[in-house]
């Protein structure tokens, strides 16, 4: 049987990849539907190779240039609204949602409704609006299977285990591209720099968040929701070669762990055939060839956006909501070079240090506790 799938975020990093392995099994997948933002030369190309029936982009002017150029039959649309309309609007089994940010959330929720698979790559989701996403989810009897490659191993490694016997999860962590740099040589890092992850290609935004450690603090927050644990069941765990991608401990001190070379198509691909596994053109990890793995504690003092994080995800309510998107404007500045990359961390302290978290917030308030995030943000 043909699974039907419906993907935000194609021409990203994790949007490009999921079309790869779609690509390499065609008796497996259709593409159904496609989302975008502002790339339009790249998903035309995918609307050409996929021929969805509905695509959307970031803006009118961008749908409107699109539609002289899709094949007859392909309807367009864009901006959240068409986010939700590919999200929810076809008859997709499985929404891949691998859009960067917050502006994921309202699709996500009108896909659960729908009745869809979530592969969920989008973090920000569950930082943003956990208690609605897993409460509908569950409402509707729908699977949230993860695509991170953290959260696909814990998956993984949980499979078939008993969750009461359970002590505990730890999500490594590579460091990023600057893990061994202290402190003071962290205020003459450039743009550049930033954006050489040692291990992982990935998009530009989770590239700083991978240095600045705010990527592991909203895995944290995400696995929380995920799996339903308490965060003092959370751990995370230095390990720079990226090889072993998290583990999980029970009560009988017996350690289940999931390895792999670093490529997003094996968590990806495992989302989508989940329960099944099929042959994926990847290579092989082979540990005698890697010599040896190394580990470090986790250094809260050298990562404080983390600690941030964690303290955000034990407040609750909007408080992670905050984190996030103070987080996402911070990094968009340092991009544009407003900022220095240490200011990054000071401005998530600032926004935080700021907000009075609202407890149980429904959707409109987590768009105003979002939105006053931003315009503090931006100051």
């Amino acid at each position: 049987m043909i699974k039907k799938i419906a993907l935000l975020g194609s021409t990203g990093s994790i949007g490009t990849q999921t079309l790869q392995v779609a690509a390499e099994h065609p008796e497996r997948f259709r593409i159904e539907a496609l989302a975008a933002g502002t790339n339009t030369a790249l998903l035309l190309e995918q609307v050409r190779l996929f021929k969805p029936s509905k695509v959307s982009v970031a803006t009118r002017e961008a749908a409107e240039t699109l539609k002289t150029e899709v094949p007859a039959g392909t309807q367009v649309f864009y901006g959240e609204e068409g986010l939700i309309e590919i999200a929810a609007g076809t008859d997709a089994d499985t929404l891949v949602t691998a859009v960067t940010g917050s502006m994921g959330l309202p699709a996500t929720l009108a896909a659960i409704d729908e009745g869809k698979t979530i592969a969920l790559a989008n973090k920000e989701t569950l930082v943003t609006a956990g208690h609605l996403v897993m409460s509908r989810a569950e409402r509707k009897n729908v699977s949230i299977l993860p695509v991170d490659s953290e959260h696909s191993a814990i998956f993984q490694c949980l499979n078939g285990e008993p969750k009461d016997r359970l002590l505990g999860i730890t999500l490594t962590a590579s460091g990023g591209s600057f893990r061994h740099l202290s402190r003071q040589e962290l205020e003459s890092v450039t743009v550049e720099d930033a954006l050489k992850h040692p291990n992982w290609s990935m998009g530009a935004k989770i590239t700083i968040d991978s240095a600045t450690m705010v990527n592991k603090g909203l895995e944290v927050i995400e696995a929380h929701w995920l799996f339903g644990l308490s965060y003092d069941k959370i751990g995370v765990l230095l390990h720079p070669e990226s090889i072993i991608h998290s583990f999980v401990e029970f009560e009988d001190t017996s350690i289940i762990a999931q390895l792999g070379n670093p490529d997003m198509r094996v968590p990806i691909q495992y989302a989508l055939t989940y329960p099944d596994r099929i042959p994926l053109q990847a290579n092989r990890l082979s540990l005698a060839q890697i010599g040896k793995l190394n580990f470090r504690e986790m250094d809260f003092d050298r990562f404080p956006c983390l600690r941030m994080a964690y303290e955000c995800g034990k407040i609750g309510g909007t408080a992670p909501t905050v984190f996030n998107a103070a987080n996402e404007v911070a990094v968009a500045r340092f991009l544009r070079r407003e900022i220095s990359f240490l200011q990054i961390e000071d401005i998530l302290a600032q926004v935080v240090g700021r907000h009075k978290a609202e407890m149980n917030p429904d959707l409109e308030t987590i768009r105003e506790a979002d939105a006053w995030a931003r315009r503090i943000a931006a100051e």
